[in-house]
């Protein structure tokens, strides 16, 4: 070996991680972008969340360690509850922290018009519950998201604690190479 090997390998090196990176990047900007909003009623005859199971003796809030609440959320195109419904967001979701800030969260955002009838999105993980954006993992779905991955930012929008109302923004950011085969047409 020659005195300037090590200096070769270190070059060829750093070639390396630099096109991995370029990789990395040019997959990071060929990500699809999705916003479709959870309409969310915690009370009244349209109730969509519902605690189902909790710590005896203790108050089952959504800052209360061992809540179990279960979702059934309408999912539209934009902000307004009249707004077209797409599909549902169902699941459950468990306050997991002691200290009540983090929810672990198991939902299938399901396609329900006629575009994405039968084709989900499953989301599964940690939701920091006092964060202005919760991100959680996407780790597969059917249908026309076959094979999805990506993550999703949950955002409350809309707060409506008077009529127990939320309007949270759920924006789906899917690898394009997966999202093209399986794009709606």
């Amino acid at each position: 070996m020659s005195s300037n090997s090590p200096t070769k390998l270190s070059l060829c090196f750093i070639l390396f991680i630099f096109t991995c990176m370029q990789s990395e990047t040019a997959q990071l900007q060929e990500a699809k972008i999705m916003a479709v909003y959870l309409q969310d009623r915690t009370r009244g005859p349209n109730t969509t969340v519902v605690p189902i199971a909790g710590i005896h003796g203790k108050a089952w809030t959504y800052f209360s360690f061992g809540t179990v609440y279960c979702a059934d959320d309408p999912i539209t195109e934009g902000l307004e509850e009249s707004s077209a419904q797409i599909g549902r967001a169902q699941g459950i979701f468990v306050i997991s922290s002691l200290d009540g800030s983090i929810a672990q969260v198991l939902l299938s955002l399901v396609g329900t018009n006629e575009e994405y009838s039968g084709s989900t999105i499953e989301i599964q993980g940690p939701s920091r519950q006092l964060e202005k954006a919760r991100e959680v993992a996407v780790v597969g779905g059917t249908g026309k998201f076959r094979y999805a991955r990506g993550y999703v930012t949950f955002e409350t929008v809309v707060l409506d604690l008077a009529n127990s109302y939320s309007v949270v923004r759920c924006n789906i950011t899917l690898e394009q190479d997966l999202y093209d085969v399986y794009r709606p047409e």
